[in-house]
């Protein structure tokens, strides 16, 4: 459906009621802490190994890499990549291209995705949703409705119900899939959850663990490891990986991207959304109409009108941004050589798959 007419549709429709939330409680049997760190004694426990896969850097690296300790245990078996298709807020191919990285592994490929609107039609939905709470709650106090303030609608660094909605809840319909395909096992399901996160990312991903129970994921029939891989590598190691591993990556890091996950991301940074509005300028379009019909900006402080209006003064005065050389961002953490190495093994390998 276009965005258009699930924005009209959102628009129109009465906003629901908000479940009341559940207590949740863990399993007894769900451990508190991991019975080991060591990789390859995790990756030896686990029933299911399944590795998130954006389609980014960080996620293609880390694949790559326990893939590799996977082979040489002789467990590439037990080895799922599993991606969020996100729609059409994803840069072009990004699924495509987790699906070729899977298949040149040799291990299965698994898409998962939220059912309903992407995240500009649950975006306005969320805001009708937290308009009509604001009103009713307004005239239980017997204030007026129409002055109330309503909570932001868009994700954000203090509300990631994005990567609830659109990741990690359709991910865990996965789990329950794997776990059932193993059968009765006799005891819960041991699933190692792998993800690409480093913690030189942000403030708040190099406080994460590198190995973690998943509690709230982890249930009677299933316990859940959260591994972090590549938790300590820098971005010189990542690009490393990638050229050794011979997988393609997104062209979208040659154009200058920093990193791969919606066009626009409510946490990525200016300039990556400055240079995603100058390579999707109808999809920036879409934002700015969201904006509109829930009165904030998609940035806290930073609207998309802004980011546009200095997208279009680099275009004026740099002209239209011309397609960089294949290899660009590699390039610049292994030299022009290797560089030419790896995009001449990427080729050779997708010409022998096609014949």
């Amino acid at each position: 459906m276009p965005i258009a007419a699930q924005l009209d549709l959102f628009e129109i429709s009465p906003a629901p009621v908000p479940k009341p939330k559940r207590t949740r409680r863990i399993h007894s049997s769900v451990p508190d802490a991991p019975a080991t760190t060591i990789p390859t004694a995790l990756l030896r426990l686990a029933d299911w190994i399944l590795l998130n896969s954006s389609g980014g850097k960080d996620s293609q690296a880390m694949a790559s890499h326990v893939c590799a300790l996977a082979a040489k245990l002789g467990l590439l078996h037990r080895v799922v990549i599993v991606h969020s298709d996100l729609g059409d807020i994803e840069w072009t191919d990004t699924r495509k291209l987790a699906e070729e990285q899977a298949r040149l592994l040799g291990v299965r490929f698994e898409v998962v995705k939220a059912e309903g609107g992407d995240l500009l039609a649950r975006t306005v939905a969320r805001f009708f949703t937290l308009k009509a709470k604001a009103e009713r709650e307004a005239r239980e106090q017997g204030t007026d409705p129409g002055t109330v303030k309503i909570a932001p609608a868009w994700p954000s660094s203090a509300a990631r119900w994005c990567t609830s909605d659109l990741k990690r809840g359709p991910i865990r319909k996965l789990m329950t899939r794997l776990v059932a395909e193993l059968g009765d096992l006799g005891r819960p399901a041991r699933l190692l959850n792998c993800l690409g996160q480093r913690a030189a990312e942000s403030a708040p991903r190099a406080k994460l663990a590198a190995v973690e129970i998943d509690r709230p994921a982890s249930n009677g029939r299933r316990h859940i490891t959260t591994w972090r891989p590549i938790h300590g590598w820098t971005d010189a190691e990542v690009w490393k990986e990638i050229a050794r591993s011979g997988l393609p990556y997104h062209e979208a890091y040659d154009w200058g991207l920093s990193r791969l996950s919606c066009s626009f991301c409510v946490l990525g940074c200016e300039a990556d959304a400055v240079l995603a509005a100058r390579l999707r300028p109808q999809k920036a379009a879409q934002y700015i109409a969201v904006e509109k019909k829930v009165g904030a900006d998609f940035k806290n402080g930073l609207s998309m009108r802004t980011i546009v209006e200095r997208a279009k003064a680099l275009d004026a005065e740099h002209g239209e941004l011309r397609r960089p050389p294949r290899g660009t961002a590699l390039s610049r953490y292994v030299g022009k050589k290797a560089t030419r190495r790896y995009l001449a093994r990427v080729d050779h390998t997708r010409l022998g798959l096609a014949a």
